[in-house]
This record gives structure tokens, C-alpha cells and sequence, in this order.
């Protein structure tokens, strides 16, 4: 596609994201409350994003974060790594007892009729914590910075994150960086950072400064505070009612040039119907539907978020990178874990319409 979003040709990073690590205690299909044993993955909605477009897709990226100096720290910088993630970290030491924390996430995956669920321990948490001036952004942004990556959960945490935000989005972009910004709105989380009202303040004036912004119907209306669609969708996979909340997205915030999201329809646990859509630079696109047998569906959306970016940053049609997106957020659900495990062959197999059939 035509460079409408100017992304810088080269850099030291491709992408560099902004947001909390956290570690999630997985049980698979048994419940909590009955487990004697789990996975611990790695993750965080921004860091997965630059996880999996270093793992997957290749790229050159980097994750600023707080880091606590104790064992729970050194097994996230572990998996930072692990994924060739350059880290760029604010440390805080550990007092033994309370904290600083790197904030805890439980899940179990459910199964057939029973539901996945997760809950969170977010208690003194360390990313929480960072506040402007923390991070040396002339220094992180001084090689050449192509995208700059953040999101609503890390926005939520606290009354300072989001100048954090801020901060990273100007120099990013002085450095010639695209933005994006994923609103994941999560309402546990701004319910204890000043409600609804705060939240829509402050991602109004984070989004003044964003080019790509991912978000479903939902995060569009409570995020932004964008009045619910006229026009009903049919099902949860009809694109018409996140069309039309558009108008209104680009007439609050004329610098946005893209608008994405997954549309998904969950028959049950294990059984999905997918797809994604994005509005680009005036035009609508929609992905195909496909029939998923989900693994685990945690980080299905941040695996379509990078490989909408990666299309877009490698200079892709409009068409094809929304289909990179959709066919990398859909391989991310058939492995467990937050971030991928796909191979930049089987993303682009899959969106040009590759089937489960046997390699040999």
C-alpha cells in the first residue's frame, strides 16, 4: 500500500511497545479452585504484541516496562528475552514481603459449555508505578523507532501511567514513529482508577495523538464515549455496526488513519467463529471466516494486532494485512500461552487460504 501512514523506511526498532508485564497462572481446563498444578506464561497486552512481531514475524522490537529485582522478575526478563524482545526497564526493588510486585493473572481455558475464567492480583504492582522522566526516551528512541506501540490496560493502572504514555507517544513520534494504541477497556481496572468519566478523559487525549487504534464496538463506546451504532449488527460477526461507528471516531479524532478489530462469535469454549475488519485511510476491509478449535484464546487479539502491524509496516495491501492479522490472531488460539508460537510461513499460508493438512 501507499505509505500513507509514513513509516520510517528503517530504525534500530521496528516496534517498540509501552506497557506492564504481568505472569499468568494457567490450570488449563481445570478450574482454580481445584488445581494442584500450572503454566506460567509470560505476558502483557503491549509486550505481546512486540513479542510476537520479533518471534513470528521477524522484527527488530523492544518493551519498556517496570521490572522488580526477586525470582518472579528474573522468569519474566527470562521470556522477555526468550522472545528476542529488547528490554528497556525502570527496576524496583523487591522488600521482601508487599512488594513492588509484577502483578499475577489466573486463568483456567474452561471447556465445551463451561467458560474460561481469569482474575487478576494487580496489588502494589510495579507498572503502576512508573511515572514520567522514568525511562530515557531520547536514548531508547535515539537508533530510530518505526512504530510505537501502547494500550488501555496500561493506561488504567494508575494516575500517572497515562503521562507515561504521553510521554513515550512524543518522543516516538518526534522520532518519526507511527502510534497505535490498543483501548482494551477493562472496566474492573478504571473502576478503581476514577470510573468511567476519567477513563474517557484520559484515552480521549491519548488517542489525539494516535494513528492506528484497535478496538472493538464495545471499547469504541466506553473508551471513547462514541454513541452506540445505529445501524444492529445481525451477529456478532456482521461488520456493519463497527462501520458505523466510525464517522464518529475519525470526526473526534481526525489524525487517526486506521481502525481495527477482531469480530468473533463463540458457539463454545473450544468452538469459534472468527474474523477481523478494519476501516484504512477511508476504506473498509473485511477478513474471512473461519471455524476455530480454540486451544486457549487468551492474546487472540494482540496476535491480530501484530500481524495487522507488521502488514502495514512491510508495506502490504490494506486487504492483505488485515488477513495477516486475522490469520496470526487465529493460529495464537491453537497454542497455549499468551504469545505465538507460529511461524511467519504458516501466518502467510493461512491468509492465502492454507488448510490444517499435514506437512511433511
Amino acid at each position: 500500500m501507499p505509505n500513507t501512514l509514513g513509516v520510517p523506511p528503517g530504525g534500530a526498532l521496528d516496534l517498540l511497545s509501552l506497557g506492564a508485564l504481568v505472569h499468568r497462572l494457567d490450570t488449563g481446563i481445570v478450574p482454580f479452585r481445584k488445581a494442584t498444578e500450572g503454566r506460567i506464561h509470560v505476558s502483557g497486552g503491549e509486550f505481546n504484541v512486540a513479542a510476537n512481531l520479533s518471534d513470528c514475524f521477524r522484527m527488530k522490537t523492544g518493551i519498556a516496562s517496570a521490572m522488580v529485582d526477586y525470582p518472579i522478575g528474573d522468569l519474566v526478563a527470562e521470556r522477555v528475552r526468550a522472545m528476542g524482545v529488547r528490554p528497556f526497564y525502570k527496576h524496583f526493588a523487591h522488600n521482601g514481603v508487599s512488594g513492588p510486585n509484577i502483578a499475577t493473572v489466573y486463568s483456567d481455558r474452561g471447556y465445551g459449555v463451561r467458560a474460561p475464567v481469569v482474575f487478576y492480583n494487580r496489588a502494589n504492582e510495579a507498572g503502576a508505578l512508573l511515572k514520567p522522566g522514568d525511562f530515557d526516551w531520547p536514548a531508547i528512541c535515539g537508533g530510530g523507532v518505526r512504530w510505537f506501540h501502547s494500550g488501555g490496560i496500561f493506561a488504567a493502572l494508575s494516575a500517572t501511567t497515562p503521562e507515561v504514555i504521553l510521554e513515550g507517544m512524543a518522543a516516538a513520534k518526534a522520532a518519526g514513529a507511527v502510534i497505535s494504541f490498543d483501548l482494551n477497556f477493562r472496566e474492573k481496572l478504571w473502576n478503581i482508577s476514577g470510573g468511567l468519566k476519567r477513563a474517557q478523559e484520559t484515552i480521549r487525549k491519548i488517542v489525539a495523538q494516535v494513528d492506528v487504534l484497535v478496538g472493538n464496538e464495545e471499547d469504541l463506546q466506553k473508551g471513547l464515549g462514541i454513541p452506540g451504532p445505529e445501524v444492529a449488527a445481525t451477529s456478532k460477526l456482521d461488520p456493519s455496526a463497527f462501520f458505523g461507528m466510525i464517522d464518529q471516531v475519525v470526526g473526534q479524532h481526525p489524525g487517526v488513519k486506521v481502525v481495527a478489530t477482531t469480530l468473533r462469535e463463540v458457539h463454545s469454549t473450544n468452538q469459534h467463529s472468527w474474523s477481523a475488519v478494519a476501516w484504512i485511510d477511508g476504506k473498509t476491509y473485511v477478513a474471512p471466516t473461519c471455524e476455530l478449535d480454540v486451544y486457549d484464546r487468551v492474546g487472540g487479539g494482540d496476535g491480530f494486532a501484530a500481524g495487522l502491524f507488521y502488514g502495514l509496516l512491510t508495506g502490504a495491501s490494506p486487504e492483505e494485512a488485515v488477513k495477516l492479522g486475522w490469520a496470526h490472531g487465529a493460529l495464537l488460539t491453537t497454542f497455549p500461552g499468551d504469545t505465538t508460537m507460529a511461524t511467519l510461513e504458516q501466518v502467510k499460508a493461512f491468509a492465502k487460504g492454507g488448510s490444517a493438512r499435514i506437512q511433511r
